[in-house]
This record gives C-alpha cells, sequence and structure tokens, in this order.
C-alpha cells in the first residue's frame, strides 16, 4: 500500500516501474494503470513486472515491502541494477544492512492509506516521510529525493542524521502496534486515556517512557516526543488500524521482531530494562504460535 502511494503520486512527475510479485498484479498495473483516491485523485501509467531484468535501470528503488519480506526483496534486487540508490521505507530498525555496497536512504513515514484491489489504492493520512543518508551516501542525494516526493504530491523531509526522527517512529510503533495486536483495539482515543485508574493510555505512556530510556542511553536525543505523536494521533477523528492489528486478525506473521524487538535487544545491549516491552513483544509472538500451531 505504501509502495503504491508512492509509485502513483512519482508517476506524476517522474518515469516509474513497478516490481511486483504476482504476474495478475503486473498485467493489471500494466493495462489500468494505478488509481489513486482519497486525498488525491488520479489515475497513473505504469511498467510493471515480476522479473527486474524486464524494467529500466532505475535511479532510485524504493523497498517499500514489510519487514518480514525485506529479506526475499533484497535477494530479488540481488546483481540488478548496481548504480540505483535504494530508500528503504521499513518499520523498525536494521533495514538498511540489507543492501550491502549500494547507496542507501533511510527512510520511515507517517503516510498511511488503504488498498482496494490491485489498481487502486486510497490516500488516507498525508503525513511526511523523513529521510536521510545511510552509511556513505551523501545528504545531498536525500535532498534531492525529499524534493522529488514532494513535487509529487507528497510530504517529506530530509534529515541529515535520520536516527532521532527514526527512533521517534520507532518508540511510537513498539507501543501502538504491539498494544492494537493485543488489545484488538484500533489506534483511538483509548490509547492517549488517563484520566481513570484502568485506562489504557497509562500503560502506552508507561511504554513511551521506556522507550525513551533506551533512546537516550544509546545516544539519540529524539525528533519528536513519542507520547505526543500519539496523542496527536488520537485526536485526528478517524479510527486508523495499525498494521501489526491487521496482520495478527488475518493470522498473517507480523513485524515485532523488527519493531519490538529490535527496541528490546538495543535496551539489552544498554544495559536499560524495559519490563513492558518485553512482556509486549513475548505476548505477540504467542499469538503468532497460536495460529502456526492450528
Amino acid at each position: 500500500m505504501i509502495g503504491s502511494l508512492f509509485a502513483g503520486h512519482l508517476g506524476r512527475v517522474a518515469e516509474v516501474s513497478v516490481l511486483c510479485r504476482r504476474e495478475e498484479h503486473a498485467a493489471a498495473l500494466n493495462e489500468h494503470g494505478l488509481r489513486v483516491s482519497g486525498r488525491s485523485d488520479f489515475v497513473t501509467p505504469l511498467r510493471a513486472a515480476i522479473d527486474p531484468a524486464e524494467l529500466p535501470e532505475p535511479e532510485l528503488v524504493i523497498v517499500a515491502t514489510k519487514t518480514t519480506e525485506l529479506e526475499a526483496a533484497a535477494a530479488r534486487l540481488d546483481g540488478h541494477w548496481p548504480e540505483a540508490a535504494v530508500m528503504t521505507v521499513q518499520n523498525g530498525l536494521g533495514a538498511e544492512e540489507a543492501f550491502p555496497g549500494r547507496r542507501v536512504l533511510s527512510a520511515v513515514t507517517f503516510m498511511s492509506g488503504t488498498r482496494h484491489e490491485d489498481t487502486h489504492v486510497e490516500y488516507i493520512l498525508d503525513t511526511e516521510t523523513w529521510l536521510g543518508p545511510y552509511g556513505e551516501t551523501p545528504f545531498a542525494l536525500a535532498e534531492e529525493v525529499a524534493a522529488t516526493i514532494v513535487a509529487s504530491g507528497l510530504k517529506a523531509r530530509a534529515f541529515e542524521d535520520l536516527r532521532p526522527a527514526q527512533w521517534s517512529k520507532l518508540i511510537f510503533n513498539a507501543t501502538v502496534n504491539a498494544v492494537a495486536a493485543l488489545t484488538g483495539l484500533p489506534h483511538d482515543p483509548h490509547f492517549a486515556a488517563r484520566e481513570q485508574p484502568g485506562d489504557l493510555g497509562h500503560l502506552v505512556y508507561e511504554l513511551v517512557e521506556e522507550g525513551k530510556r533506551v533512546a537516550a542511553a544509546a545516544g539519540v536525543e529524539l525528533h519528536e516526543d513519542p507520547w505526543e505523536m500519539n496523542v496527536l494521533a488520537t485526536q485526528r477523528g478517524s479510527r486508523h488500524y495499525p498494521s501489526m492489528l491487521e496482520d495478527v486478525e488475518a493470522h498473517r506473521p507480523t513485524e515485532i521482531e523488527h519493531i519490538t524487538g529490535a527496541l528490546v535487544r538495543e535496551a539489552g545491549r544498554q544495559g536499560v530494562p524495559v519490563p513492558l516491552h518485553t512482556t509486549l513483544y513475548r505476548l505477540v509472538r504467542a499469538r503468532e504460535a497460536s495460529w502456526r500451531s492450528d
């Protein structure tokens, strides 16, 4: 869905190709193009295929898979398009390491939408994509890509050091996704309520505080306060379904290892106790185990 939002919008200002997993998906895009509705309304013609060799070499590859599919995506790109820069748009930490030897941009995005079919995505939440250089990649490339994304009608901001922004979203995601996966609640006002002793917001707040202690121990000064991000998101008036809740309801593998698992492992390296995040991490893994054993 995120990949479709990028492809549809960027196709208005650049030549865009889409590497699909399914032949029928590629065929539908080639025949009908990609429709974006909601906050935008247009159809973009695209070139799509399931084999990288059938597509022209790009200047930039946006890898918008979930972290559960990142290894497979990196394997499909191995040996193809060696001069292209790669922008990772995954939750959690460590996605950049899947593309050694390439120019890599790290990115996290807050925009969201709904996939209605292979050729139609609805653009719902028009918040920013944050990106920055990874390793020896020059900052100028991040600025150029951010400017192109903005020109396409999306929101983006380039950072010389993405870690403060990346960690802000990591803590937000590790908290909101895991809580949603275990409670079945969409991200709604329950996540910010702290008026009564039994309100869910107390747990969410303490989870955020745990994450902030880990970031501080790692030497990261957060770009935004994850608690304030949570409160503002619950005040938008829309019922957002976090991706981990959707995965749990569909009995799909979740991104728990790369989100909450990444935070828990970094906490261990820093010597910071995170009992609440550790508990949620183990409970979500147990939920996954419950349907794998069916």
